[in-house]
């Protein structure tokens, strides 16, 4: 063995660094090992932007309950008492990732630190409604999935740290973030939502514990047909969403990990988010890296597991079937692009979306894309059939969003959407049901239609509400847009 040039013994040369290495960021150059400044400038600037973009995916769930705090606070959401209500359903005017056009949300926002231990009663009846932190973790379920199992009751969310008196008649709930997130839905009945309407102002009730005896009375305030957004920013202005986050909620509501990454990039709890000019330039970088990160994980997804049959279009929001996104329930990890992949395009994060609950819930299918493989476009007309039984105990829909927006799209219909409650659909003589997208009306499918814009992608998900066997073990598949050329129509004036 051959002693190395100045060294007494053999030193292999895995361990040794070149005085030129060629890396996708450029050549860097060393002298004995020692970095030329030239180097570390361009590694430092490298590690900063790799960071961003981490930020970025990584804390997507809090920039977009973030997003969704300052949106239904836009609309005076600012009291527990103060709940938003779509008594009229949610049409297309909001930025609202994903959100549907068939039940009647209710939405608000609790602040533990403000008020302490909130109490929320749930009438009987009450569809699914989930409790989320302020990562958008799950905190508790009510209603339907929820441990009143639709019979109704009084739920308390109180801090983690909470070592106070609880009560007896509650379902508590311990949650480590200030804010909470409460969103109720309804469902409709006889394609109406009166019902729910009617449920829910009689039989909601938000106020702090400490209020019990004298509960303020509730506010709701309607969102139908509003314009208001609720949805993270895209550029460097998703890290000040983040960096008011971070500043508002106690220190243990994130492990040192996430917030050493924070802190990485500058967003700190106790100082001002101020990148200088060098770092604001990297962090624009970084985001338009990230946003461009989640489209392409959402949209054009590499993960073979997102997809619900082989070889076909529809994928599913919660890849692994698990709402932590854990691999094999922890022992690999955490799928980490399918994470990224959800609260990209969604909110709401519940057991009840991803577990097989047969009869209860609610199931979920998304495609962007036609049985040949190319993005679903406005300027084209699509065929997609749904064939006989339908495994939906309550009612199905499918609706069309925006994928600029993850939104509902704005198009001549309110409603972009057709729903098995709701809308008279005609249907085929064999049970199945063609729906129509495109323009324009396909002539004699005008009640099946669904219009798109010439010019903009679109992307559709299909939802079962009270998802039977059938769904589950796939004896029952939806088919594939299809693109249909040829058809003549009549656009709407």
């Amino acid at each position: 063995m051959t002693a190395a040039p100045g060294y007494n013994t053999e030193i292999p040369d895995s361990i040794r660094t070149p005085d030129r290495v060629e890396t996708r960021i450029g050549g860097l150059e060393f002298r004995d090992g020692l970095p030329t400044r030239e180097t570390s400038q361009l590694v430092y600037d490298h590690l900063d932007f790799l960071r961003g973009v981490q930020t970025f995916l990584t804390f997507l769930p809090a920039a977009s309950l973030e997003a969704m705090r300052r949106g239904m606070e836009s609309l005076g959401a600012t009291a527990a008492n103060r709940l938003v209500i779509t008594d009229r359903l949610l049409d297309s005017n909001p930025l609202f990732l994903t959100g549907n056009t068939d039940t009647v949300y209710v939405s608000g926002f609790l602040d533990l630190e403000r008020d302490g231990p909130t109490v929320v009663e749930v009438p009987p009846g009450s569809g699914p409604g989930t409790v989320n932190d302020a990562f958008f973790r799950f905190v508790i379920d009510m209603g339907g999935p929820g441990p009143d199992r639709g019979q109704g009751g009084r739920y308390l969310i109180v801090p983690d740290d909470y070592a106070g008196e609880v009560p007896d008649g509650y379902f508590v709930a311990r949650s480590p973030s200030r804010t909470n997130w409460l969103i109720l839905r309804g469902f409709l009945r006889d394609g109406r939502p009166d019902a729910a309407l009617a449920s829910f102002t009689g039989g909601v009730r938000v106020y702090p514990l400490s209020s019990a005896g004298d509960p303020p009375a509730m506010e709701f305030i309607s969102a139908s047909g509003r314009t208001f957004n609720t949805i993270h920013a895209n550029t460097s202005a998703f890290f000040e969403e983040v960096a008011d986050v971070i500043a508002r909620e106690p220190v243990g509501f994130i492990d040192p990990e996430l917030r050493g990454l924070a802190a990485s990039i500058g967003i700190l709890k106790d100082s001002p988010f101020a990148p200088d000019e060098r770092m604001a330039g990297i962090l624009a970088d970084a985001a338009a890296v990230g946003s461009a990160t989640a489209r392409a994980i959402l949209f054009d997804t590499r993960d073979e597991a997102a997809f619900i049959y082989p070889g076909r279009a529809w994928k599913t929001a919660f890849v692994g079937g698990d709402y932590q996104w854990l691999i094999d329930g922890g022992r690999n990890g955490r799928n980490l692009d399918a994470r990224s992949l959800f609260f990209y395009a969604a909110t709401v994060n519940t057991p009840a979306m991803a577990l097989r609950l047969v009869g209860l819930g609610s199931q979920y299918a998304y495609a962007e894309r036609d049985r040949e493989g190319q993005y679903l476009d406005g300027s084209s007309t699509y065929r997609l059939t749904l064939p006989a039984g339908v495994p939906a105990k309550d009612f199905w829909s499918v609706v069309v969003y925006d994928p600029q927006t993850r939104s509902e799209l704005q198009t001549s219909q309110p409603f972009p959407s057709r729903n098995s409650q709701r809308d008279p659909l005609q249907v085929n003589t064999d049970g199945s049901v063609d729906l129509w997208f495109g323009p324009a009306a396909p002539s004699g499918h005008e009640a099946n239609w669904i219009a798109t814009v010439p010019g903009k992608g679109w992307f559709s998900i299909l939802r079962l509400y009270g998802p039977l066997e059938a769904w589950f073990d796939q004896t029952w598949r939806p088919g594939d847009f299809e693109r249909i050329d040829g058809i003549s129509g009549q656009s709407p004036r």
